[in-house]
């Protein structure tokens, strides 16, 4: 059997695209600052002004005081037609004192769909937004792509 130019070009075009599909990508949304950047970040000391200037700016304060600062990061896999799937979530929530001054750090992440604490600072023993987090972490499926694909 022998083939023409035509069916060895479309050939040719066609199984790059086909392989293409089968490769996943990723899509980091948010922003969760680096361990070393969160180092900078002194609690008692640290003031809730000079955040800015070492961390950046969250994507959530505290609901009603202002109490707290929330980063919230995840990473989407994309694959084919498949609906996207997200992979990992993380929060680092930074709490402060009236004054202003920093009180926790704190990360936490998804295991097996439980929010777990990947990492803490704190000058006190409470953990009063650990609400907040479990709203900010819950979602975890609960997101259509609709929601994330921009136009």
């Amino acid at each position: 059997m022998k083939f023409s130019r035509r069916q060895i070009m479309a050939f040719a075009l066609t199984v790059p695209v086909m392989l293409a599909a089968c490769t996943a990508t990723y899509r980091n949304h948010g922003y969760v600052p680096a361990e070393d950047e969160l180092m900078q970040v002194v609690v008692g000391k640290t003031n809730q002004s000079e955040l800015d200037g070492l961390i950046g700016r969250p994507s959530s304060q505290g609901l009603l005081t202002g109490s707290a600062w929330y980063y919230v990061g995840s990473r989407w896999e994309y694959f084919g037609a498949r609906e996207p799937r997200e992979i990992n979530r993380e929060v680092v929530a930074i709490s402060f004192a009236e004054g202003g001054t920093v009180t926790n750090v704190e990360r936490f992440g998804l295991d097996r769909g439980q929010v777990v604490v990947l990492s803490r600072r704190v000058t006190d023993s409470g953990i009063s937004s650990i609400g907040v987090i479990r709203q900010l972490m819950g979602n975890v499926g609960r997101v259509q792509a609709g929601d994330i694909i921009q136009d």
